[in-house]
């Protein structure tokens, strides 16, 4: 049993690892393609910086993969979502119970 509880908590720890991976990942293509974007809109259209626009829609998706990665949600984190399951598990057992 104890070592079944290890296992889970390894998987847990090792796909939170693979999330936090992922969103460097993602912070690091961002950062490269948006140097690219910026270098390109001053050489060839200096009067229009069309690359903000970009850099926000893209960081918005940014900080919302960095919200999920790393648990600042207020709502929906984890423990909020397994409350759920079980406050709807109990709704079905009391349902089931009367019919």
């Amino acid at each position: 049993m104890e070592t079944n509880n290890e296992f889970e908590r390894y998987q847990k720890a090792k796909k939170q690892v693979e999330e936090i991976k992922g969103f460097y990942g993602h912070l690091a293509s961002y950062v490269l393609v948006m140097a690219v974007l910026i270098f390109i809109n001053l050489k060839y259209t200096p009067q229009y910086l069309w690359f903000i626009w970009s850099m926000m829609g893209w960081g918005i998706g940014l900080f919302f993969h960095a919200m999920k990665v790393f648990n600042w949600f207020p709502f929906f984190n984890k423990e909020w979502e397994e409350k759920k399951i079980k406050q709807y598990m109990d709704e079905e057992n009391k349902r089931n119970k009367f019919e």
